[in-house]
């Protein structure tokens, strides 16, 4: 069966000392693949050098968000796989063929994940991942390898499908891993490895200040992905807390007091909130499922050149947008 044909989307910000380098080796090792750079509002000749590379470019007029690039250059794929990764030339193009050959396979998600402390920036961003990843395989009842990864091969059709879930900012991969683990759809992790970033281009992820938000999102998608998992474990705490309490003073004093029938309430209405947000979660997946035009087959409008992004996809309430420059 001949494998089915494949978009290699890279989202790019002030990327032009590495973006022509990169295509052209991706270039010799899938000549047949659709190379899609999203030009996330560059200030740089991130653009031109793409599409002097043989590139597609897709120009974000400002500066939208990686979650936003990915967005758009999903959109604009043709393939029935897309496969993503950074245009700062830290992702090796060699590691797309371990990907692929585990979307044929039969897997829906094929995630690269690092292999520890010296794949990662540094050991504050190493420590935070760790726990990120720590958390999602609590919640999914799954080992999760690697989270945070932006290097990765989906299903064109399921991807599409939770795209208005992704937020616009670098928690993209947070969420969209959640999503996939959520729907059952099969999701692997291949071992791959990092190359030092190319010289003049720095990180676009702020420790402090995304790294709150990666907490955020976590959070949030977790309260998407199962709530119960979330609610029953507080309203748990409130009940003993207070059962323990009552215990406490009706030994001590004789009398169940205020503060006694506050916590049991409270661990009433949480976990009533709980069993709600559930309900409202299997909706949220439902209506995705029968109106999602991916899954009905509906093929995306094609541009080729260079192709100007009219707006951001508005994300009102995203915790996890990158601030526009």
């Amino acid at each position: 069966m001949p494998r089915p044909s494949v978009s290699i989307i890279l989202p790019a910000l002030n990327e032009a000392s590495s973006i022509t380098e990169l295509i052209r080796e991706i270039k010799r090792l899938h000549p047949d693949a659709e190379v899609i750079v999203v030009n996330d509002g560059s200030q740089d000749n991130t653009s031109e050098a793409a599409a002097a590379a043989g590139a597609t470019v897709i120009n974000h007029p400002y500066r939208c968000g990686n979650g936003a690039a990915i967005k758009s250059g999903a959109r604009q794929a043709q393939g029935e796989i897309l496969v993503f990764l950074d245009g700062d030339g830290q992702h090796d193009p060699a590691d797309i063929s371990q990907l692929l050959t585990r979307m044929d396979d039969g897997y829906d998600l094929a995630i690269g994940a690092r292999q520890g402390r010296a794949d990662q920036a540094n050991w504050a961003r190493w420590c935070g991942n760790l726990a990120y990843n720590r958390l999602a395989a609590l919640l999914v009842g799954h080992p999760v390898d690697d989270l945070t990864s932006g290097f990765r091969a989906v299903r064109r059709t399921l991807f599409l499908s939770i795209l208005d879930l992704l937020p616009n900012g670098f928690s993209y991969p947070t969420t969209s891993t959640m999503a996939f683990f959520r729907a059952g759809h099969r999701v692997v992790f291949v071992p791959i490895s990092v190359r030092e970033r190319t010289a003049n281009t720095n990180s676009h992820i702020r420790l402090l200040h995304d790294g709150a938000r990666f907490f955020t999102i976590i959070f949030r998608v977790a309260t998407l992905y199962s709530p119960l998992k979330v609610f029953v474990p507080v309203a748990a705490l409130l009940f003993l807390s207070g059962g323990a309490y009552y215990a406490y003073t009706f030994l001590t004093e004789g009398r169940f007091t205020n503060m006694g029938v506050l916590l049991l309430v409270s661990s009433i209405f949480v976990f009533l909130i709980g069993l709600l947000s559930e309900q409202i979660t299997t909706l949220i997946y439902m209506n995705l499922r029968h109106t999602s035009p991916a899954l009905a087959g509906t093929p995306p409008k094609h541009q080729t050149g260079d192709v100007t992004a009219p707006a951001c996809d508005p994300q009102p309430s995203d915790p996890g947008n990158a601030a526009r420059t």
